[in-house]
């Protein structure tokens, strides 16, 4: 009998022993993996916690809130959050591959005191269970450091800083600024710039790029200079006789590609393999590349038009209208009637219609007519206002000597 019982009970106590591991593998699974001292880390959220713990975790794929939340704090209190605290945060918002931290008492209970969950890298919600349940919205502290650099162009802009050593953030930040006055796919070798500019960080992490304060840009012998000036609470960049960097039209409608045929009146097609006119300009560029409205307008066109493909037609003013063809896809919400910014994406680089590989067919048209977007001026914006100009010179006459000193 004796030995019966055991052929019954063996069996199920390896099973529990097997389960009792699992489920113990799977709350290490859940545990976030990285303690350091609150004093250090917790600084980013606003919490003076000295004498405490914080603990870091990643959201990880199909998990939620109540998961991470379960080995933490009691049901209730996860129950509670699902329930009335979606107004502030809606925790169904979470996902992978986000940071959150624990932050616990520093004792054996390792009582949960806070969760907080980083919505982005600025901005994150705090769960503070020390009383009764408090939920709100915070940001983080984004230091401002000034930062000088330089570069030479020998291939490409992109190619530039990846040899300097450089935040590619900054590559585009500059690529902006420039994007009235520079042709970036014109860059020939020797070409340089030194730029002084804002590194954002967070608790000693580099994070982003703010505004840059000043920059030269030499290309093909000519020194282009931007200051970064505000006027009337808004900040924006002007040269260094106070005329306004930005124009009418964008330069181009996408960044760092390259110009792989122009504007013509007898082109071979390299599908139809016919010479006929190609009013245009095409750029290369990888499937999927952005493509940005040239100005502000109204879309009087979007969808498939003949060997063009997918295409997009904006209407700028009276006078101009621009078009873009052989695209892959659109952004969210293009469509005709639709208005959009400068600056604003409308679809994206790719090879539908007659194409032999991803480019953009661009066009522009004055009065109806096509003409070459390589040669086309636009007016510039508004100068420095006449009452901020002694200012903005005495700036620049500072700025300039700094821009030297780095060359």
């Amino acid at each position: 009998m004796k030995k019966e019982w055991l052929r019954y009970i063996f069996p199920g106590i390896i099973f529990m022993l097997v389960l009792t591991g699992v489920i113990i593998m799977f709350s290490r699974e859940k545990q976030p993996e990285e303690v350091v001292p609150a004093s250090i880390s917790s600084r980013a959220y606003h919490l003076n916690t000295d004498s405490l713990d914080i603990t870091y975790g990643e959201v990880k794929r199909n998990q939620n809130l109540s998961e991470i939340l379960a080995p933490l704090v009691s049901l209730q209190t996860i129950d509670r959050i699902a329930r009335t605290t979606r107004q502030i945060f809606d925790v169904r918002k979470i996902r992978p591959g986000n940071r959150y931290a624990v932050i616990t008492s520093r004792d054996s209970l390792k009582k949960t005191l806070y969760f907080i969950y980083e919505i982005t890298l600025t901005d994150f919600v705090v769960y503070d269970f020390r009383d009764s349940l408090r939920v709100y919205l915070d940001k983080k502290v984004v230091k401002k450091e000034i930062r000088k650099d330089s570069g030479t162009i020998t291939s490409s802009l992109w190619n530039a800083f990846v040899d300097e050593g450089l935040d590619i953030n900054l590559a585009l930040k500059m690529a902006d600024v420039y994007a009235w006055t520079i042709d970036f796919y014109g860059l020939q070798k020797g070409d340089n710039f030194t730029v002084i500019y804002e590194a954002l960080s967070i608790d000693t992490i580099q994070v982003g790029i703010g505004n840059i304060i000043a920059s030269r840009f030499n290309s093909s012998g000519h020194d282009f200079y931007a200051f970064y000036f505000v006027q009337d609470s808004t900040g924006t960049y002007f040269d260094e006789l106070g005329a306004s960097l930005q124009r009418t039209f964008l330069k181009a409608p996408l960044r760092f590609s390259r110009i792989s045929s122009r504007f013509s009146n007898s082109r071979k097609h390299p599908v139809l393999k016919i010479y006929r006119p190609h009013h245009g300009v095409d750029y290369a560029a990888p499937r999927g590349t952005p493509v940005v409205a040239l100005g502000d307008g109204k879309i009087i066109q979007a969808g498939w038009n003949g060997g063009f493909g997918r295409f997009v037609k904006i209407r700028h003013n009276s006078v101009y209208s621009t078009g873009y063809g052989h695209l892959s896809g659109y952004a969210k919400g293009i469509q005709a009637g639709k208005f959009v910014k400068q600056g604003d994406v409308i679809g994206y680089v790719g090879s539908s219609g007659l194409a032999t590989g991803p480019h953009l067919d661009f066009r522009v048209y004055k009065n109806n007519t096509a003409v070459d977007p390589l040669k086309m001026e636009s007016p510039p914006a508004e100068p420095v206002d006449t009452a901020n100009l002694k200012q903005y010179k005495e700036l620049v006459r500072t700025l300039m000597v700094k821009l030297d000193s780095i060359r």
